[in-house]
């Protein structure tokens, strides 16, 4: 909307955003005022949610046109100051958002993320916003968040909370891995309204006088030398004759603008004292009868649309809005006029009436001679809900596809002798539910189009009322963070509204230079109201999803490795960056040779064949999320991966216990098993490598345990059998020590220590990856956690045969000490 299409707006919306922000932050405070005539309308509980990085919800609430006040409490485990949110990246960001009529969307551009979200807490600037409408709010999210908001601050309607974990352009991109810190939130909304209608206010204390409107009796005619048309009047009275108040009393009323209108007029009659003063007749003009008007909610002197001083003209309202208006009607200065006497039983007395001024179907404008034409709408077969295309409601022209002329639609006469002036307008209807769509408007020609778009939500819009518009490539709301431009030029006018209000839209072609030969070329229009715009940019998937209420559903874009943005539109890796990180992360596989080969020397094939199977699986399995090339489908090659990694983890442990290969057979099966359920369940949680570690040292232990219960079970009975204390004492202590330097011949130290040096550094590099650094320590934990298994490995050491040999020899001390004990008893 201009600038200037509401008088004093900035100021209005400036000091309705400081509320709203003094609410978030808990300067808004509930007193319990008993006796007042309001009731629950709607009671919510969310449960808690818990938001995983770059996770979004979006909470909507509706508002009655009886609602008195709406209150929110949201409480998460958010523990952020000031000091640390200037050190949060934004990708890590958690934010909640609030928006009048469709869910908010904080990053969708660069300019929102400037002015909305990043910057200090205390210090949170309101400047530069043109309709509240079009904007949107964004707070850090705190721990606890109270919220009370009345009908004199906000409107009727649906609004909408939206709860980010993270946000920028990288919040739709695809990631290999999602990590960061997670939150959790849980919100009560209620709404409260007034039992009466009639009655206003956070307690419903205020009377509203209803104006009642009816058809006047005439018709206003315009004539003009090339066409003659009347305009409709309806004429709104309040029910009394008159009304008297004192100085600076106040009286509201209401009035329901129930479709499009061209001018409301607001209008003071029969303005007198209720007394006679000295030296006046009793007819006094001379009183200050202020009117502030606001479209949805009762206005005030600090807090409205519209205002001006009826005592001396009317108030005139160009297009306004569909909708219930409210008028307050305030005195001012009375005591003054009548000489500085003060006087509480001297009040003003005026009769209270407003005209709306409607043109005759199918037309619209000033005089009524600009065409107007409803838009009806189709839905597309096989889509998604609420995607659909509008067309004309009109025998001129004939249409079957989502596109149609607009030559025969134009309007041919202008008004006030501007014949470079000269509008055609369309209105259509977003149903509700679909505040999640997109309106695509298109206009396409073979030579330069000389129109310019203009859209406005509740009425019709002009050259200084609007809420978007398009006049060129230089002219146009595309600063705006719910505007978006799709490849407009001379011969082509596209662009998106995104995430439109439910409702009525406007939208007038100002049609330029009619004297040029372009305005008899064919010109194609298209309007429809489709999910992602651009189709993602041909990066990504468009998703569907609803709100926490299930009320609204909301499409976003889901992009690839290489784009992000709302959307998918903005690269984030470069074409060859991404070959490059795709290159790293499969070949780095190839150091699963390393163990395999090891494993096949060994003659350890149950190893081998899990090492190999391992290596190769995983590069399939990252080909594939690296969007390179798919064997199989995603699931199943990541399941394969995260199974056979842990599968080699555990094997490797395993491996180093000498046992006979019915046990290692039983060991493998039963961590199989185990793996297996870890894999299909939940694959990527963090936990996951604890416990294939704690699974791992397990089976070498039960290995060992199984190792030492075969080769030992003479020493352990014959231990029993020993009266001496001194001898039991001598023997274990025997036995510790040869059991030390078996466990030293076992392994070579030094493999043991590159080993545990390797997995290290497979354990910093796990511990490093965001992201954006995935594809770099990834890799590297490839080559580090399969050179670390290959150390391991190759710490065995052989020595099973000289273990056995040793044993007739008499070299083996434990054995010895046995038969030592044997011949004792036998002598």
């Amino acid at each position: 909307m201009a600038f200037h299409s509401i008088l004093c707006s900035p100021f209005n919306l400036i000091l309705t955003i400081f509320v709203l922000f003094s609410c978030c932050f808990g300067l808004c405070y509930t007193y319990d005022q008993p006796g007042y005539n309001t009731f629950t309308v709607s009671s919510f509980s969310y449960p808690q949610t818990t938001l995983r990085p770059f996770d979004l919800r979006y909470l909507r609430v509706d508002l009655p046109l009886w609602f008195s006040s709406l209150s929110i409490s949201l409480s998460s485990d958010v523990d952020l100051d000031a000091a640390s949110l200037r050190k949060t990246p934004e990708s890590a960001l958690p934010i909640i958002c609030f928006r009048d009529g469709s869910p908010p969307l904080p990053d969708v551009s660069n300019t929102s993320l400037k002015d909305l979200v990043l910057v200090p807490i205390s210090n949170y600037s309101f400047g530069g916003i043109q309709a509240f409408q079009n904007v949107e709010q964004c707070f850090p999210m705190q721990k606890n968040i109270t919220m009370k908001l009345t009908n004199e601050q906000i409107s009727p309607g649906a609004w909408y909370f939206g709860l980010f974990n993270g946000i920028g352009r990288t919040r739709t991109q695809s990631k290999m891995i999602v990590r960061g810190p997670t939150y959790a939130f849980s919100a009560n909304i209620t709404v409260e309204g007034c039992t009466t209608p009639t009655m206003w206010g956070q307690y419903c204390n205020q009377t509203v006088d209803t104006l009642s409107c009816v058809p006047s009796a005439g018709n206003i005619s315009v004539a003009k030398s090339y066409n003659q048309t009347s305009k409709n009047v309806v004429s709104c009275k309040n029910s009394l004759e008159a009304s008297c108040l004192g100085d600076g009393e106040q009286k509201v009323y209401s009035l329901e603008v129930m479709g499009v209108a061209e001018e409301l007029t607001i209008m003071a009659m029969n303005i007198r004292l209720n007394v006679t003063a000295t030296n006046n007749s009793g007819n006094f003009i001379g009183v200050n009868l202020m009117c502030f008007v606001r479209h949805g909610a009762i206005p005030s002197a600090a807090l409205h649309d519209y205002s001006s001083n009826i005592s001396k003209a009317p108030l005139s309202i160009r297009s306004p809005k569909v909708g219930r208006w409210y008028i307050a009607i305030l005195p001012v200065n009375i005591s003054k006029e009548l000489g500085g006497t003060q006087n509480s039983n001297t009040k003003v007395c005026y009769s209270m009436e407003s005209q709306m001024l409607e043109c005759p179907i199918g037309k619209a404008g000033s005089n009524c001679t600009w065409e107007r034409f409803v838009l009806q709408t189709i839905l597309r077969r096989g889509s998604s809900p609420f995607e659909s295309y509008y067309l004309p409601v009109s025998e001129k022209v004939f249409s079957k596809s989502a596109n149609f002329p607009l030559e025969p639609l134009l309007s041919n006469s202008s008004y006030g002798e501007k014949p470079d002036d000269i509008w055609t307008y369309f209105l259509s209807e977003i149903p509700r539910g679909a505040a999640g769509g997109n309106i695509h408007i298109q206009l396409t020609s073979d030579t330069e189009i000389n129109y310019e778009v203009y859209a406005r939500f509740g009425g019709l819009p002009s050259i200084d009322i609007w809420d978007y518009f398009y006049a060129n490539s230089t002219r146009s709301s595309d600063g705006s963070m719910f505007f978006m431009l799709n490849n407009s030029s001379k011969e082509k006018v596209d662009f998106y509204i995104l995430y439109a209000r439910e409702g009525i839209w406007g939208f007038g072609l100002r049609h330029l230079n009619t004297s040029s030969s372009a305005s008899k070329d064919e010109i194609i229009m298209s309007i429809s109201l489709e999910r992602c715009p651009k189709s993602c940019s041909s990066h990504g998937d468009c998703r569907l999803a609803f709100d926490a209420s299930g009320l609204t559903s909301y499409s976003f874009c889901a992009c690839d490795r290489r784009h992000g943005g709302f959307d998918c539109g903005i690269e984030i890796v470069s074409h060859q960056g991404h070959i490059w990180q795709s290159f790293c992360l499969i070949a780095s596989n190839a150091a699963a040779v390393l163990p395999a080969f090891w494993a096949l020397r060994q003659k350890a094939l149950a190893e081998w064949v899990v090492y190999t199977a391992s290596g190769i699986f995983s590069g399939l399995y990252h080909a594939c999320d690296v969007g390179t090339w798919c064997l199989l489908t995603f699931n199943v090659l990541q399941f394969m991966d995260f199974w056979l990694s842990f599968m080699a983890v555990v094997s490797t442990f395993v491996y180093l216990a000498t046992i006979d290969e019915v046990f290692k057979r039983a060991i493998h099966t039963a961590v199989a098993i185990l793996t297996a359920l870890m894999a299909v369940t939940k694959a990527t949680r963090s936990s996951n490598i604890i416990i294939v570690i704690a699974i791992g040292a397990l089976g070498l232990l039960i290995g060992w345990l199984i190792e030492l219960m075969t080769k030992y079970r003479s020493f352990s009975f014959s231990i029993g059998f020993h009266f001496s204390i001194l001898e039991r004492w001598q023997t274990l202590k025997e036995w510790v020590q040869n059991l030390i330097k078996t466990l030293f011949r076992r392994f070579h130290w030094m493999f043991v220590l590159a080993g545990f040096t390797t997995l290290a550094f497979a354990a910093i590099s796990w511990k490093l990856e965001t992201s954006q650094s995935y594809w770099i320590w990834h890799s590297l934990w490839h080559v580090s956690i399969y050179t670390s298994s290959f150390f391991f490995l190759c710490s065995k050491a052989n020595i099973v045969n000289s273990e056995n040999q040793s044993l007739p020899n008499g070299n083996y001390e434990l054995t010895r000490q046995n038969s030592r004990d044997e011949e004792v008893r036998r002598n």
